[in-house]
């Protein structure tokens, strides 16, 4: 195998190396610097009040609070346009639009510092992260206080110096966050994240009862699935158990000592329906889609072993084959293809599963489009309204290939 070129062949010995190294490092935080300038720049071109009346009407654009309490609010379209400009999707460019926002007009000690490169980027954009929810007093005491060390802050210092903050000038917020953080119980279930492998995370904080039951269950499911004949090791028989307990399918109830009880009546089961799509395309013959990733198909037919709900076989997909229906609405067949073929929403850089999104026809109804095949695609609400009212063009120059422009005349292409 032939070496990598060196990326400056010119450059000869260790001086030479880390000269250069500490040229680019230089350049690459007066760049980030720069870059935090303009953001602050973007939003002051674009405020709320630049927003003419028909902005109220529902659907239109709005104003748009990105920092906390006292900063500018913008215009909440020009979010689009500035995080495809810097490479970041949507909510990425958002975000990263309110912390220069919330340091430049809340944190004015801390921006100086910024400006002068004492302070990375990061490090701002992470203490503007906890100031947010702060009002204006407390936003000033955490900046007159940390700005001068916010080069070696600690975020354990930073978390102490903003709560006092909030307890000093927001009490009422302080004594509602102090609850919630007092009864920390929670039981999530990260449906947007699936793995290659089919899987997702769960995570919890639960009572001590609860979390203790819960184990005894999960413990005596898996013992239940190994007497069945389930061969999995302990763990995988655990995380099975707890999708038989969801679904009543086993007896996972802690066994009782004591005196007998009288008879309860079984809560009915909820049986889990599968439903497997079947799609002509090349690529989809090697897997079965669950609505946000492909799978294998060993992992269906064990889905199939154990399912105790009915399982539905839907008609052969050609994500390939023109469908259109007369007048306005989609047919359930037409939206299963349009889903289908684009599993998210197709404005460039955005993720939200498209089933979460509203089908829009990318050449308008009122102006001759069909409803079919090639005409429909998923938008995001947000992004919907940013083709509707936001002046964004949106043209199908392939069959997943689509090109946005914006309304200052940049173009974007997207594959989904």
């Amino acid at each position: 195998m032939a070496a990598t070129p060196l990326v400056h062949p010119d450059l000869d010995g260790p001086r030479a190396l880390l000269a250069a190294l500490e040229t680019t490092h230089t350049a690459l935080t007066q760049h980030e610097v720069a870059q935090f300038q303009l953001a602050v720049e973007w939003a002051t071109a674009h405020p709320a009040d630049g927003l003419d009346d028909a902005a109220t009407v529902e659907g239109t654009e709005g104003e748009l609070a990105i920092a906390g309490p006292g900063a500018p609010l913008v215009a909440e379209f020009c979010v689009a346009d500035f995080a495809l400009a810097v490479g970041m999707s949507t909510d990425a460019g958002r975000s990263y639009l309110g912390d220069a926002v919330e340091v430049r007009h809340r944190l004015p000690r801390l921006w100086a510092r910024v400006v002068a490169g004492a302070v990375p980027v990061w490090r701002a954009r992470r203490i503007a992260a906890h100031t947010r929810s702060l009002p204006a007093e407390g936003a000033d005491h955490v900046d007159r206080h940390l700005a001068p060390l916010a080069h070696r802050l600690s975020w354990a210092q930073l978390e102490r110096t903003v709560e006092a903050a909030r307890a000093t000038f927001d009490p009422i917020e302080a004594e509602h966050r102090r609850l919630l953080a007092a009864d920390g119980r929670f039981c999530d279930v990260d449906t947007t994240q699936v793995s290659l492998d089919g899987t997702m995370a769960v995570r919890g904080e639960l009572d001590l009862a609860d979390a203790l039951d819960l184990d005894h269950a999960l413990t005596t499911g898996a013992q239940q699935l190994a007497d069945l004949g389930c061969t999995e090791p302990l763990d995988v028989r655990r995380a099975m158990a707890a999708g038989a307990l969801a679904r009543g399918d086993l007896m996972l109830q802690p066994e009782t000592t004591t005196e007998p009880e009288r008879p309860r009546q079984k809560p009915a089961r909820r049986g889990r329906e599968l439903v497997i799509y079947t799609h002509l395309s090349e690529g989809a013959l090697a897997g079965v889609e669950n609505t946000r990733s492909q799978v294998l198909v060993a992992q269906v037919a064990g889905w199939c072993a154990t399912a105790t709900g009915p399982v539905t076989l839907r008609p052969v997909l050609d994500l390939t084959e023109h469908l259109e229906v007369p007048g306005y609405t989609t047919s359930p067949r037409l939206r299963e293809q349009v889903l289908l073929t684009h599993p998210t929403c197709v404005f460039p850089g955005c993720c939200r599963p498209s089933r979460g999104c509203d089908l829009d026809h990318a050449i308008a109804w009122a102006d001759g489009g069909p409803t079919c095949s090639c005409n429909l695609v998923p938008l995001c609400r947000f992004h919907h309204r940013l083709k509707t009212h936001g002046g964004w063009i949106l043209q199908r120059t392939g069959h997943r290939i689509f090109t946005w422009t914006s309304p200052h005349g940049r173009t974007y292409t997207r594959h989904t």
